[in-house]
Parts: structure tokens; C-alpha cells; sequence
């Protein structure tokens, strides 16, 4: 069992920037990819990032390319998820999932741990 529990979400305006953490415990010493995956009101869960158990591979939903940064610190057990350039439209409940492998994927079935989520609100 992996627990995962996120952190970092709030209130920002457009144009800004948020960290979102996710702290995991549990099977810590296993090999597995990350994902972040948001859920906006009324709306189906969706990718947003992945990254692979070593780091080196990374893959973004085309909508926060070039804005989100997804990395991780094995040591401390630690995801992130940097989001800067915020727009309304990124407005969701925000989770952190861990994967059944140490390849990164997209789809969601592929991960079987999941946090709580934390919200991030983004105003016009």
C-alpha cells in the first residue's frame, strides 16, 4: 500500500503560480511512476502530468505544456507539481496518484494510489 497526500492548493489569481506537493509513505521502496490528475466541477477526471520512478522521462496534456513542471525526490519521497502562467480554466481538485510500474502513463487506471486532492482556484 502507498498513501499519498497532497499539499500547496489554494486561492491565486491569473497569471500566477502554485507548488502542489505530494508526500508518499508506505511501500516507499518500490519502484513506481507519478501522475498528477485534476477534476474541474461537473467535469471527468483528466491528466495533467506524469513522470517516470527515475525522473528522466516526464509527459504533459497538451493545455499546461510549457507552464506545469512535474519532478520528484526520491529521498524525501516527494512529488511535485510547479504550476505557473495559472488560468481560470485550471481551476479543479488537484491528485496525486502513484502507478503500478516505474514507467509513467496517462491513463488513470494505470494508478492504483490516489491522495485526497487539495483544490486550486484560479480568478479572473
Amino acid at each position: 500500500q502507498v498513501q499519498l497526500v497532497e499539499s500547496g492548493g489554494g486561492l491565486v489569481q491569473a497569471g500566477g503560480s502554485l507548488r502542489l506537493s505530494c508526500a508518499a509513505s508506505g511501500r516507499t521502496g518500490s519502484s513506481y511512476a507519478m501522475g498528477w490528475f485534476r477534476q474541474a466541477p461537473g467535469k471527468e477526471r483528466e491528466f495533467v502530468a506524469a513522470i517516470s520512478w527515475s525522473g528522466r522521462s516526464t509527459y504533459y496534456t497538451d493545455s499546461v505544456l510549457g507552464r506545469f513542471t512535474i519532478s520528484r525526490d526520491n529521498a524525501r519521497n516527494m512529488v511535485y507539481l510547479q504550476m505557473n502562467s495559472l488560468k481560470p480554466e485550471d481551476t479543479a481538485v488537484y491528485y496525486c496518484a502513484a502507478g503500478s510500474s516505474s514507467a509513467y502513463a496517462i491513463n488513470s487506471h494505470q494508478y492504483p494510489y490516489w491522495g485526497q486532492g487539495t483544490q486550486v482556484t484560479v480568478s479572473s
